[in-house]
């Protein structure tokens, strides 16, 4: 399996990434070991979705696969769902690419 396994609950596709993908149906309250680091979900997190492995903020870029998926809509803590409720889509979004040619 390509990434790395976090206490057989959540899968890390690439270095660099900003979140992880839960395996399974996790409860807030978890604790998840990434490396020396843990962190405690801060929410629940369905089977498929991701959680934050460190915080970001408003306006933050959002990383897994070692690529851009999206930025955060606001302030998101290390645990906690990361989901259409605080991160957006980049992909695909030609009207975010031209704003950003224009900066």
């Amino acid at each position: 399996m390509k990434g790395r396994v976090l206490g057989g609950a959540a899968l890390v596709l690439a270095d660099g990434d900003s979140v992880a993908t839960a395996l399974e149906d996790l409860e807030a309250g978890r604790e998840i070991h990434n490396g020396n680091h843990a962190m405690t979900l801060t929410d629940d997190v369905p089977f498929g979705h991701k959680f934050a492995l460190e915080p970001l903020s408003a306006g933050e870029t959002v990383q897994k696969y070692g690529e851009v998926i999206g930025r955060a809509t606001e302030a998101v803590a290390a645990g906690e769902w990361v989901h259409t409720h605080n991160c957006e889509s980049t992909r695909g979004r030609g009207d975010v690419a031209a704003t950003e040619a224009e900066r």
